[in-house]
């Protein structure tokens, strides 16, 4: 299928590392021009090179943090700058779940919700309320945000309220952007195979007494097709996500986690 994204722009935070990497290493390949933000230079202009010596395209990295509305500011007006169009959005910079233990009601302070809601759901906004101006202007657009299955389940206080937060979010931004030919969803991965999943394997063997393939087995127990999906995976969603082909997806959410077992959502 021809996604028709030949010569896009994109712009892809939290692009140096897992899922936002693979996202954008994704739209590479279907002919996009990718701009990759977030915090660490070193790890945006590894992630630039190694992507632009694959695809052929222009990765183009910019240090930033969307926590900060300066930043974002910035790495907007540089794209822009740079490309003298901004087609696609994807929202993927945020503290990734399932790295620690989740805090409990007695755990959880002030200081831990508004650091973790800055980034996920305040960053997306900002990076929304940037890039649409241009998208308007343009008469089409595509905003992608990288959600959780934390927003369907209990166990993560603020994972949970962040993801939902992200959801309700999404669904006033495709209302009010929608006419503008602007599309806006969410994607929600479950527990996905990142540059990170060797070291959490490795800590549940040690942790269990149980082979690294055994820890595996037990990891992909979690989801309906007893597989861990991998950022590639998630990767493909948001490609067509970002394509005119998405255009009767707006406003709504995709699950790509491989399946919460034994829940229906209508």
């Amino acid at each position: 299928m021809d996604l028709e994204l030949n010569d896009k722009t994109a712009l892809v935070t939290g692009g140096g590392r897992g899922i936002g990497k693979a996202i954008a290493r994704e739209l590479a390949l279907e002919g996009v021009d990718v701009v990759i933000a977030a915090r660490t230079r070193s790890e945006l202009e590894t992630t630039a090179e190694e992507l632009s010596n694959e695809t052929g395209r222009n990765l183009l990295p910019i240090p930033a943090d969307t926590g900060n509305s300066n930043d974002v500011r910035r790495v907007v007006a540089q794209v822009v700058e740079e490309f003298d169009r901004l087609d696609i959005l994807v929202n993927c910079a945020a503290q990734p779940a399932g790295g620690k233990p989740a805090l409990s009601l007695a755990e959880t302070t002030e200081t831990h919700f508004w650091a973790d809601m800055n980034v996920k759901v305040m960053g997306y906004l900002r990076c929304a309320q940037e890039v649409a101006p241009h998208m308007r202007r343009q008469g089409w657009g595509r905003i992608i945000n990288i959600s959780g299955l934390a927003a369907r389940r209990s166990g993560s206080i603020i994972g949970s309220m962040r993801n939902v937060s992200l959801v309700a979010m999404t669904k006033n931004l495709a209302d009010e952007l929608g006419p503008d030919g602007i599309n806006v969803s969410v994607v929600h991965p479950g527990l996905t195979r990142t540059e990170r999943t060797p070291g959490m394997l490795a800590d549940q063997a040690r942790t269990k007494g149980i082979s690294i393939e055994e820890a595996e087995e037990q990891m992909a127990q979690g989801n309906s097709v007893h597989q861990i999906i991998d950022a590639r995976d998630v990767a493909h969603v948001v490609a067509f996500l970002a394509s005119p082909k998405s255009i009767a997806i707006n406003g709504d959410v995709i699950a790509a986690g491989g399946g919460v077992d034994r829940a229906i959502y209508y």
